[in-house]
């Protein structure tokens, strides 16, 4: 089990149990950042310990299988396992690579320290550095605010109210700062899986290509650094649609923090202190309070223990709550009131006049109720001028724009966006709208249709059956996947089913044209994940199911024609599965445990004399020959590119490629030309292989990554 999300909400309150967790989390990351300078340190010995070659890959291989990744949430993707996991490949192929004294390549560092170097220093660092502005802002605060609540009422207002404003200013000041820490750490925590990972992939694939001697083990890594590419490049899609997410939220607890109460807590909670009566006079002992206002239970847990005994949380049953008349006590912001357990009257002092206003309201007491007033967005619903809407969107993008590079990924202006949206929806003359104007472009009709989904009263897919599809999404039997969607799908009101039919056929028309528009299934799921469905709270722990969202949109693109064929039969629904007590069923990518096959052995010799033989690149070395070392090419290829719509490589006139004219399909594919451009480029060095076999053997390689 991971370490549970830290909410924003718990920012507000600061409770001991929110400062264990942030606790963990710290720890975590002293781990991470300790596991990156080994990294770093052991990398650094590879490159320049030539003559250690073999205890430095050794020790980088067990460094690399001891790191375990901790996530957030209870459950991890496929994509996500593959990461967890990749480690633990790593180390098994580096031995396997140390049995045939691979050589390293000259751009290690380059690959593997600065990347890692940055991260730790970047990220890292900057968390560090917000984490002190966090302790020193509360150091601050909660000094300030001891310090006020011994102000006595019978100051003059002009004090008292100069000394509330200052307790204010910090309290906002210690509350931001928290707000600020706790997003950069649990952002740490959520890119280290593709920061880090990334790195040691590039470095690894540095190592294989590095000679001939190793162009077979390179053969085998291939398939499983395409798919752990891909798991980085969804992982990385899934934390950014993610992190926009957590960042509207973020912006919400900023404006009002009362107003995000979590499903599940006490109706109010937080610190109080209480007036306790000795023989020696009178003590004020801070407690943090919970109260749940259907049983009328109020736990009260103390903060300052005192010395030889360890006192235990209070549980009490509240009669009755009345606000303390101030000139009754040299207190402010008091209240009494009275349980079923103690005799007497508890006297309560609150941190401030707005919250012990909260917390009469809660109890009931004679306090007057306030309610800040809550401004509700405008809504759009899923009726006949929609449908008419999302019809005449889906049209104007098939018949104009379905080969446009980046659909629906590539953003429009936010003004034509609304000037289109208000035209089409005017109560006067709904659905008076030329799509085919030139006023509106791709861009802003994708948006808009955007747009209208997000903002529905309801999304698509409900709230009601929202839970149940991030479960099925969740789940580790594949065909229970895709049996238990299909049921669902099945479930939603006719008008949302005919709607997600609509959309979803039209995805997987856009998909179908993904060599021309490079959006495949995995893309549309991130894009059209959070579009489709919601959760109703907004919660970080909500947030994080964001990318089973996308995995739910995936599926029914991959599957949809089997799912729209009909409803599926009640022996035919896959049972619903116990709950988790054994290691997924989904296996991860592999390569460590696949069947060793005969190393293929390159010679200058054989290759030029039979150059027209393809086979001659599967010929084994007779005992006793060495082979020819061949210098590798100048670089390996590059990672995935990390920009939101990939760019057309440029066209160079000394390059051939066997499919110029056709445009990748995935970052992967396109990064392969590289391959080939390098084959071209090493006539300066040592180069054994005639041209028309190394044309042959790259064009080979590329149709096998297409």
């Amino acid at each position: 089990m991971g370490h549970p999300p830290l909410e924003f909400s718990d920012c507000y309150l600061d409770s001991p149990d929110f400062r264990e967790r942030l606790k963990c989390y710290e720890q975590e990351l002293e781990r991470t950042n300790k596991f990156i300078k080994d990294v770093i340190k052991d990398g650094n010995a590879l490159i320049s310990a030539m003559r250690n070659y073999s205890s430095a890959v050794q020790k980088f291989s067990q460094t690399l299988q001891s790191f375990q990744f901790d996530f957030i949430g209870d459950t991890l993707t496929d994509d996500e396992i593959n990461i967890a996991e990749s480690f633990k490949e790593f180390a098994e192929l580096l031995n396997e690579v140390e049995n045939e004294r691979m050589m390293m390549v000259h751009n290690a560092s380059d690959l593997l320290i600065k990347p890692l170097e940055n991260f730790r220093k970047e990220q890292i660092g900057f968390t560090k550095e917000r984490k002190k502005k966090f302790e020193k802002d509360g150091e601050r605060f909660y000094s300030l605010l001891d310090r006020h609540l011994h102000l006595s009422s019978k100051k003059k207002e002009s004090q008292l109210q100069e000394a509330d404003l200052q307790v204010d200013k910090e309290r906002q000041n210690f509350f931001e700062s928290s707000l600020d820490y706790v997003y950069q750490i649990q952002e740490v925590q959520e890119s280290k899986k593709f920061n880090i990972v990334e790195p040691v992939l590039a470095f690894l694939h540095s190592l294989f290509i590095s000679n001939n001697l190793t162009v077979a083990l390179t053969q085998d890594f291939l398939p499983y650094k395409q798919q752990l590419q891909l798991s980085l490049q969804n992982t990385r899609n899934h934390f950014s649609s993610t992190r926009e997410e957590m960042e509207e939220l973020k912006k919400r607890m900023k404006e009002a923090p009362q107003t995000c109460k979590l499903p599940g807590q006490p109706t109010i909670e937080g610190y109080l202190y209480t007036q306790e009566k000795w023989a020696l006079g009178i003590s004020w002992v801070k407690y943090y309070c919970q109260y749940e206002k259907e049983t009328k239970m109020l736990t009260m847990t103390p903060m300052e223990q005192k010395p030889g005994a360890k006192q235990g949380p209070l549980d009490l049953t509240l009669k009755y709550c009345v606000r303390r008349k101030t000139e009754s006590i040299d207190k402010r912001f008091c209240f009494d009131i009275e349980t079923n357990e103690r005799p007497g009257t508890i006297t309560l002092q609150a941190l401030s006049e707005a919250n012990r206003r909260l917390w009469m309201e809660a109890m009931d007491g004679k306090e007057p109720i306030y309610h800040s007033p809550i401004t509700k967005q405008e809504e759009m619903e899923l009726n006949e001028v929609g449908f008419k809407f999302v019809r005449k969107c889906i049209n104007v993008i098939e018949t104009k724009g379905i080969k446009t590079e980046g659909l629906y990924r590539t953003v429009g202006s936010n003004i034509q966006v609304q000037k289109l949206l208000n035209a089409f929806f005017d109560p006067k003359c709904p659905g008076d709208v030329d799509f085919h104007s030139s006023d509106w472009d791709i861009k802003t009709i994708t948006s808009s249709l955007k747009f209208y989904l997000r903002n529905l009263s309801e999304p698509v897919m409900t709230y009601r059956l929202h839970k149940e599809l991030v479960s099925a999404a969740k789940s580790d039997n594949l065909d229970y996947r895709l049996g238990a969607i299909h049921s669902l799908v099945y479930k939603l009101p006719e008008k949302n089913r005919e709607m997600l039919e609509l959309l979803i056929r039209h995805l997987v028309n856009v998909c179908e044209h993904s060599k021309e528009n490079l959006m495949t299934p995995s893309n549309m799921g991130v894009i059209f994940g959070p579009t489709l469905m919601r959760a109703q709270e907004d919660t970080v722990a909500a947030m994080m199911n964001i990318k089973f969202q996308n995995i739910v949109v995936e599926i029914l693109i991959e599957h949809f024609i089997k799912i729209y064929s009909g409803p599926p039969e009640e022996s035919c629904t896959p049972p619903v599965p116990p709950p988790r007590v054994t290691a997924r069923r989904h296996k991860p990518i592999t390569i460590s445990k696949r069947l060793l096959r005969e190393r293929a052995i390159f010679y200058t010799s054989s290759l030029d004399e039979r150059e027209g033989d393809s086979d001659s690149f599967s010929k084994v070395r007779p005992p006793g020959e060495k082979p020819t070392i061949v210098r590798p090419p100048v670089r390996p290829p590059d990672p995935p590119c990390r920009t939101t719509t990939p760019q057309k490589p440029e066209q160079k006139p000394d390059i051939v490629v066997s499919n110029a004219g056709e445009i990748p399909s995935s970052v992967v594919a396109s990064r392969t030309r590289f391959f080939e451009t390098a084959s071209r480029k090493t006539g300066r060095f040592y180069n054994p292989w005639p041209q028309r076999t190394l044309h042959r053997f790259w064009k080979g390689l590329l149709q096998t990554l297409l």
